[in-house]
């Protein structure tokens, strides 16, 4: 299980040129006028997690197989696109089917690259292509709220469900915020029910500031406005130089660490990237491992141990008995899975147990 990303922004931010390095394609065209993405293109990342070489390794495993990362890139939205202007309509059916926004802001000047606004402002942006969602949002639930309202008065027991969860999502709208600000007040069931009604501002949002070379490693003062932004409305956002990410997709692996070395950077933006969407959907990784194979799988945070076992197949939730449960620090210390056993850290779990990020496990089943 991987998670699907949107990037988005106004056009001219760096949407393509960073979907074209994270996925290593010139799939989607980086052209300096708008709307050159008229089909959202999408593309599939390895999440990059160095843990997987020190367990393939010990387990000495044939194979590494990283957990993926889908990326969408949805063409650059404009003001009015909620009323269909530049292809609105379109763009905003695409946000609607992906998990998380990744929201690329203009943080750099160039004189020879327009801006639809005219100004660089990525904060103004921001609220912008927000306002258009929030619309879009607004006029959907309008249109919802008064069917689902004669379905709760005829006693429909869906609807007395959904009315008070699409009532707080109109206040809010109505009070000029986006729906996920009500997330944090929701306890889990209506956190699914806010969920179904699929509504765009109710997405995660990750900000991600595409600043010039030079700022790649300390940001600058329109990247910091969107920390602070970003800070406010409970949303992620990191620092990114597409022209970098550009760059290091044309190199040679052998290569990349010392172009990071000369660019005063630690690692390339495509990990900061996905370890902020992680943390954004709360998502884990724990790792299978044997001779064939090392593997990550990704689960929700709070995932029990048959749902985890149900990523890999669903007979293996179905007929699930126990998993063999190793944690990533005790099984690399240790030096595996017999030396963990004889340690007594190999722990046999139940249906109950709650999945930590880093277990190796071995699922027992019968179907």
């Amino acid at each position: 299980m991987g998670f699907r990303c949107g990037i988005v922004g106004l056009p001219n931010v760096g949407k393509s040129t960073l979907f074209n390095a994270l996925t290593k394609t010139a799939a989607a065209q980086a052209a300096n006028y708008p709307f050159c993405t008229i089909e959202p293109n999408t593309g599939d990342v390895a999440v990059p997690d160095t843990r997987m070489k020190a367990i393939a390794s010990i387990a000495k495993s044939a194979n590494i197989i990283p957990t993926r990362i889908t990326f969408v890139d949805i063409a650059g939205l404009v003001r009015g696109a909620s009323k269909g202007e530049g292809l609105g309509n379109q763009f905003l059916a695409n946000i609607r089917e992906v998990d998380a926004i990744v929201h690329v802001l203009r943080c750099f000047e160039d004189d020879d690259i327009t801006h639809v606004e005219g100004k660089i402002d990525p904060v103004s942006d921001a609220e912008t292509v927000e306002t258009e969602l929030m619309i879009s949002d607004l006029e959907s639930l309008e249109r919802r709220v008064v069917a689902t309202r004669k379905k709760a008065t005829g006693k429909d027991k869906e609807a007395q469900t959904q009315l008070p969860i699409m009532e707080k999502a109109l206040e809010v709208l109505n009070d000029g915020k986006p729906v996920r600000v009500l997330v944090d007040g929701f306890d889990v069931d209506e956190r699914r029910e806010l969920r179904n009604l699929n509504l765009l501002t109710s997405k995660p949002v990750l900000y991600v500031c595409n600043v010039a070379e030079g700022d790649a490693a300390e940001g600058n003062h329109h990247s910091q406005a969107v920390a602070k932004m970003a800070e406010t409305q409970g949303a992620g956002a990191v620092v990114i130089s597409a022209a970098i990410e550009a760059e290091i997709a044309q190199l040679p692996e052998a290569d990349v660490a010392e172009y990071l070395d000369a660019m005063g950077l630690a690692e390339p933006g495509l990990d900061k990237l996905i370890r902020a969407g992680y943390d954004l959907l709360e998502l884990i990784t724990y790792f299978t491992a044997g001779p064939k194979e090392t593997r990550a799988w990704t689960v929700n945070k709070g995932s029990k141990a048959p749902q985890a076992a149900g990523v890999i197949h669903s007979d293996f939730e179905k007929g699930f008995i126990r998993a063999q449960t190793i944690a990533y620090d005790d099984y690399v210390g240790l030096g595996g899975e017999v030396a963990a056993k004889e340690a007594g850290k190999a722990r046999d779990e139940g249906k109950e147990y709650v999945v930590s990020d880093g277990d190796v496990m071995l699922f027992k089943f019968n179907v």
